[in-house]
């Protein structure tokens, strides 16, 4: 289902969970794998995520004994979702969409935000959720929370209470935070979709 809604923006979820990973535990030092704080501009923060992310996409690289397993591998859909073949197919997929439902010249000028969604979510999310917003926790880190109605994100930019609860399903922790991914999580669950750990 991740493959099919994030089409050329899809990210191999081993690589994605180690750098998660190494996120959390390294956050803001230089050992993070996207910390602002060590890179000039947001171009800079992305080319460095994605030559990390190739790396252990690609089993360049091993990631130290602690981000070792208990990530989940597809070999094969994480092959096939990886080609250029296989991401140019979902560009023209989305260009046939505008196409045919695109009303206004326009509107063409958002395909490319389709085309790199996932890239631009996460340079939004590590950037701003790093250097712009307020703190309700300490975490010994520059962590923030952007936005207290975070629609932009789907409350990814709650960082700050992210990193205080990394294993809570909602990212909203005071009574004028709003996670909008919370109550869509809650309703699969209940739906049995998905196993909720912790409510």
């Amino acid at each position: 289902m991740t493959f099919i809604t994030q089409g050329a923006s899809f990210l191999n979820p081993r690589a994605y969970a180690i750098m998660h990973r190494m996120h959390h535990a390294f956050s803001d030092t230089e050992k993070d794998p996207h910390s602002p704080h060590f890179i000039k501009d947001v171009w800079g923060l992305t080319m460095k995520t994605k030559d990390i992310y190739l790396q252990y996409a690609k089993y360049k690289t091993e990631p130290e004994a602690q981000f070792r397993d208990r990530y989940p591998t597809w070999p094969i859909l994480d092959k096939i979702s990886d080609t250029w073949l296989v991401r140019i197919a979902f560009g023209v997929v989305y260009f046939f969409i505008y196409y045919h439902f695109a009303t206004e010249w326009w509107m063409y000028l958002l395909l490319p935000v389709h085309f790199f969604i996932g890239p631009v979510h996460g340079a939004i999310v590590n950037w701003c959720g790093h250097k712009y917003g307020y703190s309700n926790h300490d975490n010994d880190d520059h962590s923030k929370n952007t936005l207290p109605l975070d629609f932009l994100m789907l409350g990814e930019l709650f960082q700050n209470n992210h990193h205080k609860s990394p294993n809570s399903p909602n990212f909203a922790q005071k009574w004028f935070e709003f996670d909008p991914s919370y109550p869509v999580m809650r309703f699969l669950h209940l739906v049995r979709i998905i196993h909720l750990r912790k409510l």
